[in-house]
């Protein structure tokens, strides 16, 4: 077999390079919570059951620049209600029929949560055969296959084990199916659950964008050697409006600082983050609520393109340096 077919084989095996209309959304919602969209040129999901006056404005914005009127996929986090408030499913089930619904899959302890429970369980009884509903339990995500480095799919690092903390029972999962990657990773606070993320191939080379855990909470997850392996190109911080809570903690700012992350929040716009078609280049702005203003913004090159671009020639490179020595 000469170079050019061992070339062809290999990258037969290798995901190839998709240059695909990519749209995150971070939503500002006038309250305590968190909202984002993910839409990969195909697919739209609203991450938390929240919508709220504030934000409601924006998301049908969204979902019109997406091309969208419906929401595909509904994927909640945390049963917690700054996560998932029974109006606000209520709202998203009946205005927006979501396709797929992805929920926590510890106990709901609270009157909210067990409402919400319910009323996705109803939504589906409705819709019959025409909604998938997932339960994120250890048991589903250990039955999942195993995850392609540099690929199109999701990934799910959390829930391996139910924690005692329901923070820590936060489903962490990296949105990869457009041309940037997003981790999001909820409520969570255990050192265990960074240290798993830390030691994963795919999240230490591909992930693009950080959500910041628990609003950006000083809870000990982040960490220097924690952001030294992952490397984001960008941290976002979803935050309520007017930030009681003083989000991000300054000893988290100061960390993300310290190597030269930068840090988009909610606390007086979204945070909006599309791909330049036919480029490699992903733009991202920190915007002001109801203007046109832009706070911040920059751009960045996703870590999956160059790494699939250099496929090829790194193959041809090798095999070409074996004949040399061989010869």
């Amino acid at each position: 077999m000469d170079i050019s077919e061992v070339v062809r084989a290999t990258k037969a095996l290798l995901p190839t390079l998709q240059r695909i209309p990519t749209r995150f959304r971070a939503y500002q919602l006038g309250c305590a919570g968190t909202s984002f969209s993910y839409f990969d040129g195909t697919t739209f999901t609203l991450a938390e059951a929240r919508v709220t006056e504030t934000s409601r404005r924006a998301l049908l914005h969204e979902l019109e620049q997406c091309g969208r009127t419906r929401i595909d996929v509904l994927h909640i986090t945390s049963w917690d209600r700054d996560h998932c408030a029974l109006a606000d499913l209520a709202e998203i089930l009946i205005e927006w029929r979501p396709k797929k619904i992805q929920y926590p899959g510890y106990k709901p302890t609270t009157e909210n949560s067990r409402a919400c429970l319910e009323g996705i369980k109803m939504y589906c009884a409705e819709q019959k055969n025409k909604v998938i509903s997932t339960a994120y339990t250890p048991e589903y995500v250990s039955n999942l296959p195993t995850a392609s480095k540099y690929g199109y799919k999701d990934v799910v690092f959390h829930p391996r084990t139910v924690f005692d903390k329901a923070n820590d029972n936060s489903t962490v999962k990296l949105f990869r199916t457009g041309c940037f990657n997003v981790l999001s990773l909820g409520d969570v606070e255990s050192q265990d659950i960074a240290a798993l993320i830390k030691s994963s191939r795919i999240a230490c080379k591909e992930i693009d964008i950080l959500l910041l855990p628990h609003h950006g909470a000083n809870n000990g997850f982040l960490t220097s050697d924690f952001l030294d392996e992952i490397k984001p190109k960008l941290a976002i911080c979803g935050v309520n409006h007017g930030n009681h809570y003083g989000h991000p903690a300054d000893e988290v700012r100061a960390l993300l600082a310290r190597k030269n992350i930068p840090v988009a929040t909610t606390i007086r716009g979204d945070v909006i983050v599309w791909s330049d078609n036919g480029t490699s280049t992903i733009h991202w702005a920190d915007t002001k609520a109801d203007t046109t203003a832009i706070q911040k913004q920059d751009q960045f090159e996703p870590k999956k393109y160059p790494a699939l671009n250099q496929h090829a020639d790194s193959i041809r490179a090798r095999h070409a340096g074996a004949r040399y020595r061989l010869l």
